[in-house]
C-alpha cells in the first residue's frame, strides 16, 4: 500500500500534503463507510504530520456539531454553530486558519495545550456534513499550504465516502 515509516517531515509542505492525500486515497480505496474512512484518516494525519495534538471530525446532526472519529485527548462532545472555530467554519462554510486560538472570540478550549487550529467545513451538494478540525500546541502552526492540503484531504474523504448531509435526528 504505502510506507507509513517514510517521514513527511523533511518535505516541502505542498509535496508532503500531496503524498498524504495519496496515502489517504489508498487507505480509503474500496471503503465507502464514512466513519471507517474518517477513523483511518484521523490516524494517518495524526501520525504523519508533525506538531499536532488533536485532529478529527465533528459531524453535523442537523442542529449542532457532534464529535466523531479523532486522535488526541478527549474532546468536547457537542459544539453549537455559533461557538468556536469549528462553529465558525460550519456557519460560514469557509476554512478557518487561526494562528492564536486564545485571540479567537468564543474559542472553546477542549485542550488547553492547543495554540493554533485549522478547521475545514465538510460540504456536499450544499449541505453541511461536518467539519475537519486540527489543533497544534505551536502558535502559528498552520498557513496557506496547510489550508490547501487539508482541503484536499477533506475532498478525498468526501469523494471516497459519498458522505452526504446527515439527516436531522
Amino acid at each position: 500500500m504505502f510506507d507509513l515509516d517514510q517521514p513527511l517531515l523533511d518535505l516541502p509542505k505542498p509535496e508532503a500534503y500531496a503524498r498524504l492525500v495519496d496515502q489517504a486515497a489508498a487507505l480509503m480505496q474500496g471503503e465507502s463507510d464514512p466513519i471507517a474512512c474518517a477513523a483511518n484518516l484521523c490516524a494517518l494525519v495524526y501520525h504523519q504530520l508533525p506538531d499536532l495534538n488533536w485532529c478529527g471530525f465533528y459531524l453535523f446532526d442537523g442542529r449542532e456539531l457532534v464529535v466523531g472519529p479523532f486522535q488526541g485527548r478527549p474532546a468536547c462532545v457537542r459544539i453549537a454553530l455559533d461557538r468556536g472555530v469549528c462553529g465558525a467554519a460550519a456557519r460560514t462554510r469557509l476554512t478557518q486558519v487561526v494562528a492564536d486560538v486564545h485571540a479567537f472570540p468564543g474559542h472553546i478550549a477542549c485542550d488547553p495545550a492547543s495554540r493554533s487550529e485549522i478547521v475545514v467545513p465538510l460540504v456536499r451538494q450544499g449541505g453541511l456534513v461536518g467539519v475537519w478540525d486540527v489543533d497544534s500546541p505551536l502558535p502559528g502552526r498552520f498557513g496557506d499550504a496547510d489550508r490547501v492540503g487539508m482541503e484536499a484531504l477533506c475532498r478525498a474523504w468526501l469523494e471516497a465516502t459519498g458522505a452526504g448531509p446527515l439527516p436531522p435526528s
